[in-house]
């Protein structure tokens, strides 16, 4: 009788070792399919790459042009009386003219700071050659910096709707940013400024209009087309709260960026360099500013602000009259007096104008050549 109890008690003992064995065989089958799971079998775990391969791109690539515009782009920092701000520029020879927006340099005032960091990461001081608040340029210089690269200049008339573009700047202080895009327009005006209030800030850009992402610190940067020359410099962007906005607070791209034409931005360049100051082509009138209608409106007799019609100038040797409304120039409507100014501003003086205007409910065309500011 002892005997078959204690060979149950046996078995019982072996099925309890069993199923004890069974539990913990479990568990770590569980820990180790679990480690097979994750990492794909006992061995060490290798992903599949590729290879390396050649680096360089094809000229005409955005990555291309990149490579070869960026040591040429530079980043201003200025600092001025309670004023800061930062820009973008780009190398124009190698006797170190940097050509930039006037809104950039401005902070400066006549006794500020501007300091140009070059792709590199080098630094160096730069001095205000000369400035012009109506066309928004400036051109600056640094001394003492060797192996200046400049940048090809393009021809903003050869510019087409869709031609790929590619800009360079510093938005929001993120230097050697690249963006690209396309012309989404040409002969864009616009008008940016205005801040002191009296107009003499006021610049006035017949614009080349991009879908390039342009933000707060791209003033002032080239804008390049597939051969990597540069067609334009980027100024201005139309905010989401509405208007032409060069840098001002914080709003960013939403794909409507504008770029003065560098064929204006070369001939303006050059006088700074030559002269210190840059001529304006005028008519030789004075604009009802405030005229509602579709048109550009010579001021009446009387009103304030100056004759309407300057005796002796282009406007008055055409037969212009107070009062006429411009209505055309060279063939294209004008829808406003800004709109004048925008397109009058895009030539040279000693260029003819070709204008309609009307008077008394009367259609004429006049032809005149275009003076200058300085009295010529």
């Amino acid at each position: 009788m002892d005997g078959r109890r204690r060979r149950r008690r046996a078995r019982r003992a072996v099925v309890g070792g069993a199923l004890l064995l069974a539990l913990v065989s479990g568990g770590i089958g569980g820990i180790v399919g679990g480690y097979l799971e994750r990492n794909g079998g006992i061995g060490t775990v290798q992903l599949p790459q590729a290879g390396r391969e050649d680096v360089r791109r094809d000229p005409d690539s955005v990555a291309g042009i990149a490579a070869q515009a960026l040591p040429s782009v530079v980043t201003l920092h200025v600092s001025g009386a309670g004023a800061a701000g930062t820009g973008t520029g780009f190398v124009l020879d190698e006797r170190g003219h940097i050509l930039t927006n006037d809104h950039v340099v401005e902070p400066a005032g006549e006794n500020g700071e501007i300091t140009v960091t070059f792709h590199s990461g080098d630094t160096a001081e730069a001095t205000v050659v000369g400035r012009d608040a109506g066309y928004d340029l400036a051109v600056v210089k640094v001394k003492g910096v060797r192996g200046l690269a400049p940048l090809p200049l393009g021809n903003s008339d050869n510019v087409r709707v869709g031609d790929p573009v590619v800009a360079i700047g510093a938005p929001f202080d993120l230097a050697g940013t690249v963006t690209a895009g396309i012309i989404s327009a040409r002969e864009r005006p616009i008008t940016a400024g205005g801040e002191n209030g009296d107009g003499t800030d006021v610049s006035y850009v017949d614009a080349l209009q991009t879908d390039a992402p342009i933000n707060p610190g791209n003033s002032g940067g080239p804008l390049l087309d597939a051969r990597g020359r540069v067609i334009g410099i980027n100024s201005a962007i139309r905010s989401a709260g509405g208007g032409e906005d060069p840098d001002g607070g914080q709003a960013g791209s939403i794909g409507l960026g504008f770029a003065i034409p560098v064929n204006q931005g070369k001939r303006v360049a050059e006088e700074l360099i030559n002269t210190g100051r840059a001529v304006h082509p005028v008519i030789g009138i004075t604009l009802d500013m405030e005229y509602g209608g579709d048109g550009a409106r010579v001021a009446a007799e009387g009103h304030d602000g100056g004759p309407p019609v300057s005796t002796g100038g282009p406007g008055a040797r055409a037969g212009i009259k107070a009062g006429d409304v411009i209505t055309e120039i060279d063939g294209r409507r004008v829808h406003s007096g800004e709109e004048l100014i925008v397109k009058t501003r895009a030539h040279r003086p000693g260029d003819r104008l070709e204008l309609t205007l009307e008077r008394g409910g009367e259609e004429r065309k006049v032809s005149l050549v275009l003076g200058s500011s300085d009295g010529g």
